[in-house]
């Protein structure tokens, strides 16, 4: 009864005229920071938080959360219409996004992500407001070792999902795991893989590399494969893009269990949006009723990622509030403006600061409800922009690309890269080789460098420290399962073929 009460004063200060229309501004500005390749809610967040250190800390606060969630939802909009996520999370959103676009039927995408976003954040905020103090103590037993245990799950299961070809899969993922090492090593500060250029000193850019393999590879295809949009055009409407209930239906459940699972991840420290969405999307594809079509086209993959990467963002708020520690990059942004602010995250937040603590939870509703609106009202010219014949998009996209690469570090360097992985991406794709499982992979590689680095360094050099975690010998038996079971599955398959034939 406590907790209801304080989030209803809360709502009280932010209900006001001047936090909504923060709110608005910051959903709004969200989308289309989210949407612009290369920018993301980090740097979005990063770029805002000066201009609020003039406002009151609660209207400041509420701003820059409602830019936090637009974000998510604007990372879905390039992914599905143009097939360049706008950052890392809307990754696997492409993957059945895209997809829908190519098929006609954008429009019924873009509306899945934004309601299934809807969803997550919801989930995501409701379980910060009644279990936020417990969640942080779960993500508490989360160290290092367990992190690790997690992301080599991960790692260990993107090459068996994601693709026709499991063998294929797991090549795309070794090479990702390769390219993320490019650079100076985190462990000892030498550099690896270099071959003397100083432009891979800090590494590959992220950006460059997922618009060049996303991006500028379907540039390449609509090149080569003169897609025809006369009769896309005529497939898509504003009316023909609403969800019918069969389809409301579909992505319900799906929505639900990924937003409960992308919460528990984005509480745990360093674990972020990213892999929440990815294991959201796989959680999907193993238990789903049409998991198996994933990857083809379906709002289900959509709803999965979309709400899995909303309900990892609020979810990093419970460690940040209650422990002070972040659980994404955007989290240590804010963590950094609630110290600007003078306000000291942790245990004594909600005793000391109940006002702004309250005014923030309650703020979060306020800005996903803001940001679902912005983001349905911008759908009907979304869905026109398919309208453009490729003569005109092709330029456009490819114009869109070289401005991204360059505009990360504003190095030639980067546009030249990006052409090249384009042109690999588009060679993996004759060739049947996904690149979903590299991107993601060169996602979570760094992490897991960390990870392990971190845990090694408080055990001394022990591996045994993998083993004395229940935890972490849970997720390493999973992933060992991930490892055996197809290769038992397929010689149970030649054994019973082999009888067969033998009768």
């Amino acid at each position: 009864m406590d907790i209801l009460q304080s989030l209803l004063l809360g709502f009280a200060t932010s209900l006001t005229v001047p936090n909504v229309f923060a709110a608005l501004v910051g959903a709004s500005l969200g989308i289309m920071i989210g949407a612009i390749p290369g920018l993301g809610s980090v740097t979005g967040v990063a770029l805002l938080l000066p201009l609020t250190f003039q406002m009151d800390p609660i209207t400041g606060i509420i701003m820059l959360g409602a830019l936090y969630y637009g974000c998510m939802y604007g990372g879905s909009y390039s992914a599905i219409m143009l097939n360049i996520p706008g950052d890392a999370p809307a990754v696997v959103t492409a993957l059945d996004g895209y997809p829908l676009s190519k098929k006609g039927q954008a429009g019924k995408a873009l509306f899945t992500a934004n309601i299934s976003s809807f969803i997550g954040g919801t989930i995501g905020i409701v379980m910060l407001t009644f279990m936020g103090a417990a969640l942080a103590k779960i993500g508490l037993m989360f160290g290092p070792a367990e992190v690790a245990a997690l992301i080599v799950l991960a790692l260990c299961s993107i090459g068996w999902l994601l693709g026709d070809s499991p063998k294929k899969g797991l090549i795309s993922t070794f090479v990702g795991i390769m390219l993320s090492m490019v650079g100076i090593g985190l462990a000892f500060g030498q550099p690896r893989f270099t071959f003397d250029s100083m432009y891979l000193l800090n590494g590959i850019s992220f950006i460059p590399l997922v618009i060049g393999m996303f991006g500028f590879s379907q540039v390449l295809e609509m090149m080569v494969n003169r897609v025809d949009a006369a009769g896309l055009m005529k497939k898509i409407g504003l009316r023909e893009s609403l969800l019918d209930r069969s389809e409301v239906r579909r992505i319900i459940p799906a929505s639900l269990r990924s937003g409960v699972l992308g919460n528990l991840v984005g509480i745990l420290p360093g674990a972020g949006a990213t892999t929440g969405s990815f294991l959201a999307y796989v959680l999907e594809r193993k238990i789903g009723r049409n998991g198996n079509e994933l990857g083809t086209g379906r709002i289900e993959g959509v709803a999965a990622s979309e709400a899995g990467n909303n309900a990892a963002a609020a979810g990093s708020f419970a460690p940040l509030l209650s422990l002070g520690i972040p659980g994404s990059g955007t989290a240590a942004v804010l963590l950094g403006g609630l110290m600007m602010w003078g306000v000291q995250p942790g245990p004594m937040l909600f005793q000391n600061s109940p006002d702004f603590v309250w005014g923030l939870i309650s703020s979060m509703y306020l800005g996903n409800v803001m940001a679902v609106l912005s983001a349905l009202a911008i759908i009907p010219f979304l869905v026109k922009l398919l309208r453009v014949p490729p003569a005109f998009m092709i330029p456009v996209i490819a114009v869109v690309c070289v401005v991204g690469a360059y505009s990360v570090n504003n190095s030639m360097f980067d546009v030249w890269f990006m052409l090249g992985s384009g042109v690999v991406a588009y060679f993996m794709s004759v060739a049947k080789y996904p690149v979903a499982p590299l991107l993601l992979a060169f996602v979570l590689t760094p992490r897991l460098e960390t990870s392990l680095r971190q845990a090694l360094d408080i055990s001394r050099g022990d591996f045994s420290i993998f083993f004395n975690s229940p935890i972490a010998v849970t997720l390493l038996g999973v992933t060992a399962l991930f490892i055996v079971f197809p290769l038992l599955r397929k010689i149970l398959f030649r054994s019973r073929k082999e009888k067969v034939l033998a009768k």
